[in-house]
């Protein structure tokens, strides 16, 4: 099969799928190739009669008939495509369709009949009907159509439930009682308005009379005043008339004051101008007179003057230049202390640098120095530390012998004992000589009494250094003190 052209009508559009084409393609007309599938649909609007049944928020059951004229957006590619993809392939007026706008319609006006009172519905169809038109729109752009027309009839009661019957009923008895209401009141205004007219009118009368008086003394009274003002606008007309006159002839007068003045000027300028010019030429005559006689005075008399004029001249020119040399001196020779100064102070400055540099370099290498001694001790104490067997308290102990710690620890103790003078007492006991009998017994008993006896001669030698380090006597009865060991006879 080869290329196909097709056409559409004006109601219709070509929806174009297959070969060569990612999704849809909308057009009136078109060659379709081989692969290609071609579908017409219609974009003409239907009509759908529907009786929606909702409900009120007072629970109040109604039906809403409306007729919707629907189709799809034609000034909209999107909405076509929309519509070609989901609603063209079923008709218009199929079931399918029907029940679809049927089901939004429905569901929109049961959801904004809900949230109404049947008041606010019943009084505000117009506002009800354009909030229903715009929900509904909303949920069917989904689908690519739109709503060319909505019409809403009369609100229609539900079998079993004559609202809307009662409430004409109610209107009807209201609109009897209030023309009943309405005669009355007009027979009363009637009545009431002819008495109030015949009043009003008498009163209008002696009114309009009264204010007649009073208008026309009013007028009189105005009509005197525009009369005075008339003549006094008249007089100050005239006298400002008169002013101006004054005013131009008293300019006039001064124009030609000035006029005259001008010309006499002119006249006196021009005779000035005449001696002015006569005495400028005899000035000159008499200042050439006086060159000549200048010059014949320089030629005789005044040659000397001067000579010696030009030479103090010089003299003064030759100080005035010698000044200024001394003042150019003394200002090279400040601005060389200057720079010297300068270039001191930069080489202190370049000194002080040096030396800092200097001083952070041996702290430095000082540092340096430090860091190898301590990796040298490190690995002394290693060294010594794997000598020793990993013995902590040896290496400690040969450590402090080689640097003079227990020396210096027992110097420390002599200078702290040095200057205390301790009294240090000494005694002893004696020699005791054996026994003079051979037993046994006797050794025994001998050997006890050695000790009795070694107590009582260690006492006298404590108490004396008791005495001697604390100034403590013993007690009377402790007998006398000795110096030493008593002897027996």
């Amino acid at each position: 099969m080869g290329f196909v052209y097709r056409i559409a009508s004006p109601s219709e559009y070509l929806a174009i799928t297959g070969y060569n084409i990612s999704d849809v393609k909308l057009a009136k007309k078109a060659w379709i190739a081989p692969g290609q599938r071609c579908t017409r649909f219609d974009i003409s609007p239907v009509n759908y009669t529907f009786e929606v049944q909702a409900m009120s928020a007072e629970k109040l059951p109604f039906i809403l008939p409306a007729v919707f004229t629907i189709g799809p957006r034609a000034d909209d590619e999107e909405c076509l495509l929309r519509y070609a993809k989901l609603i063209s392939p079923h008709d218009k007026l199929s079931h399918h369709v029907n029940e679809l706008v049927k089901g939004v319609i429905e569901g929109e006006t049961r959801v904004l009949a809900a949230a109404m009172t049947m008041e606010e519905i019943f009084r505000g169809t117009k506002s009800f009907k354009q909030a229903v038109f715009e929900n509904v729109q909303l949920e069917l752009n989904q689908f690519g159509l739109v709503i060319y027309n909505a019409n809403v009839k009369q609100l229609v009661d539900v079998p079993g439930h004559e609202y809307f019957s009662y409430l004409g009923q109610k209107t009807q008895e209201e609109a009897v009682n209030q023309a009943k209401i309405d005669v009355a009141e007009a027979r009363m205004k009637g009545e009431v308005g002819s008495k109030e007219r015949e009043g009003t009118t008498r009163q209008n009368a002696a009114k309009v009379d009264a204010e007649t008086k009073v208008y026309t003394v009013k007028r009189q009274g105005e009509g005197a005043k525009e009369e005075a003002r008339v003549k006094a606008e008249v007089k100050v007309f005239e006298n400002e008339r008169e002013a101006e006159v004054a005013a131009a002839n008293s300019a006039l007068a001064m124009k030609k004051a000035g006029w005259e003045r001008e010309a006499r000027v002119a006249e006196v300028e021009a005779a000035k101008a005449v001696a002015i010019r006569d005495a400028e030429l005899q000035v000159e005559v008499e200042r050439r007179n006086a060159a000549r006689q200048t010059e014949k005075l320089k030629a005789e008399k005044l040659s000397k003057a001067v000579v010696e004029y030009e030479m103090k001249v010089q003299e003064a020119n030759w100080e005035l230049y010698n000044r200024q040399k001394a003042a150019e001196a003394r200002l090279f020779e400040q601005e060389k202390e200057a720079e010297a100064r300068r270039a001191a102070a930069e080489a202190a400055f370049f000194a002080r640098t040096r030396e800092a540099e200097a001083e952070l370099y041996a702290k430095q290498k000082e540092a340096e120095g430090l860091a190898a001694m301590g990796e040298a001790q490190s690995a002394y104490l290693s060294a010594m530390l794997g000598a020793l067997g990993g013995s902590y308290g040896a290496l400690r102990d040969y450590l402090m012998v080689t640097s003079g710690v227990y020396q210096e620890m027992a110097r420390i103790n002599a200078d702290a004992v040095r200057g205390l003078q301790p009294k240090i007492s000494v005694w002893s006991g004696g020699a005791v000589a054996g026994g003079e009998g051979g037993g046994d017994a006797g050794s025994s008993g001998g050997g006890a009494m050695k000790e009795v006896a070694g107590v009582y001669k260690m006492l006298p030698p404590l108490l004396t250094t008791v005495h001697e380090q604390t100034g403590m006597l013993p007690p009377a009865w402790m007998g006398t003190l000795t110096g030493g060991p008593s002897t027996s006879s």
